[in-house]
């Protein structure tokens, strides 16, 4: 499962490049992904803030910002349902 496009993040609008799996070990559904380089989240990020929510389409599910890339992008985790609903994942899927 995969979610690429607009989502909301703190407040701030952003795209991100989202994928997630089931992992059995835990038995739990895990996400993340990549936030496009937006200085409102870099600077969450180095202000010290990791715990957020992102809502997309909708939906909005907790999640954890980790290091700011070189390009100014973030890397965002997730544990649980995926933020994107079902009909995101298959509108990103026939346009390609």
């Amino acid at each position: 499962m995969s979610y690429h496009g607009p989502a909301r993040l703190a407040g701030t609008p952003v795209r991100v490049h989202l994928s997630g799996r089931w992992e059995p070990v835990d038995g739990r559904y895990h996400w993340g992904g990549r936030v496009e380089p937006e200085p409102a989240v870099a600077r969450l990020v180095r202000s010290g803030r990791r715990d957020v929510e992102v809502s997309i389409a909708g939906l909005t599910s907790p999640a954890r910002l980790a290091e700011v890339d070189p390009w100014g992008g973030v890397r965002i985790t997730g544990v649980g349902g995926p933020p994107w609903p079902a009909e995101a994942e298959r509108e990103h899927a026939d346009a390609r």
